[in-house]
């Protein structure tokens, strides 16, 4: 009896197996798409008083328009050269070169239009004060040209008449030939300019993208 209970199984301790945690995964906001912003803009309720030229000589056609979050304009794109002199603006590749931007960076000096993206607005007037619409020196800004979305900011004033006009950084972004002489495109560009919005230091160019983006995927989603 002894060596059958000797050899008798014993029952071995029950094992337990953690299983690893599994933290949730964020999910990236999918970005907002050309289609998207163009959805809503598709209607104008204008807030300017009259309309602008595209360029110089051409017929007033465009109205500034808003809701209650942007103001947008549809346009052609001259190129914005001026501001700190580079390799491709500087006084012999701009006939209208200027060494001034309207709004300068955080260290006094003018922007950069061949290294910063962004968009210029008509100087105020009796058509249209962007001032008086939450817009100003740093405020972000969305640019569609076709399938493509580029953020940047508001960083120079041009004509009180004309407008349709963005920085040599912001036309390369886009795709469009950003030569100041000759280039551009005559169309089927789309400003949206978000209000009461503002990016500091007006040359940080990352954190333009970054709340553009925000506000792009707010303004989509009504919010």
């Amino acid at each position: 009896m002894a060596g059958a209970a000797l050899l008798a199984p014993t029952a071995l301790p029950a094992v337990t197996v953690s299983q690893p945690r599994t933290e949730p995964v964020a999910r990236r906001a999918t970005p907002v798409s050309a289609a998207e912003l163009l959805a809503e803009v598709r209607d104008c309720a204008p807030v300017s008083h009259g309309r602008y030229r595209k360029d110089r000589g051409s017929p007033a056609t465009v109205p500034v328009c808003g809701t209650r979050d942007a103001v947008f304009w549809k346009a052609d794109m001259d190129i914005d050269c001026d501001g700190r002199p580079g390799r491709h603006c500087n006084a012999r590749t701009d006939p209208y070169f200027s060494a001034a931007t309207a709004f300068a960076q955080s260290d006094g000096r003018p922007l950069s239009s061949e290294q910063l993206p962004f968009v210029v607005v008509p100087a105020p007037s009796a058509v249209w004060d962007y001032r008086a619409h939450g817009v100003r020196g740093g405020s972000v800004a969305a640019v569609v040209h076709r399938d493509r979305v580029r953020y940047g900011v508001v960083g120079d004033t041009g004509p009180a008449d004309i407008i349709g006009e963005a920085s040599y950084a912001m036309a390369e972004a886009l795709g469009i030939d950003p030569d100041p002489h000759g280039g551009g495109t005559s169309s089927d560009v789309t400003y949206i300019v978000f209000r009461n919005s503002r990016v500091t230091p007006i040359e940080d160019h990352r954190a333009a993208v970054t709340a553009g983006e925000r506000l792009a995927r707010r303004f989509v989603d009504g919010g």
